[in-house]
């Protein structure tokens, strides 16, 4: 997230301050699948890939909740 992000999120307030969490989560989440994704794919290291397979699960279901969430809102 950048600065601009960041200070955004500072700013806001009420449900705009959750929407807005939630939304930067998303994408954050998002991010790290992304990297773990690659690691899975070319990694050599087999801890690294096992680690990689982990975030892949674990970040996947958090959005999922995320997005449930962000629908309530």
């Amino acid at each position: 997230m950048s600065e601009d992000d960041m200070q955004s999120l500072k700013q806001a307030t009420g449900t705009d301050a959750a929407r807005l969490f939630l939304q930067q989560m998303i994408e954050h989440h998002r991010g790290a699948i992304d990297m773990a994704l690659e690691e899975a794919t070319n990694g050599q290291n087999s801890d690294a890939v096992a680690l990689a397979n982990t975030i892949i699960e674990a970040q996947t279901s958090e959005i999922a909740t995320m997005e449930e969430l962000l629908a309530t809102l």
